[in-house]
């Protein structure tokens, strides 16, 4: 059973990602098969909030070198969680 947790994964917090905190939006990296219906819930269920719209996005891996040795980082898929009216996630 797959549970909240499973699909979001964690609040991303890079300067982007506080830049649209006060329009109520937040930036969570989700499990790359979760789509927006169960992205919506498992955000309303951890952080007890309403969700108004989530927008999300695969964020391909960015190439990297070491020495002679070419690769990748995992390419991640964030979304972008809007809140209802009067609702915010505290962020410490």
């Amino acid at each position: 059973m797959i549970t909240s947790y499973d699909i979001v994964k964690n609040l991303v917090r890079t300067e982007k990602g506080t830049m649209i905190e006060p329009n109520r939006k937040y930036l969570f990296l989700v499990a790359r098969g979760a789509n927006k219906v169960e992205i919506k819930k498992a955000v309303e269920q951890i952080y007890n909030v309403k969700v108004h719209d989530v927008n999300t996005m695969v964020v391909r891996g960015k190439l990297k070198r070491v020495r002679q040795q070419v690769g990748s980082t995992t390419p991640w898929k964030k979304a972008i969680v809007t809140l209802k009216e009067g609702q915010k996630i505290e962020v410490t």
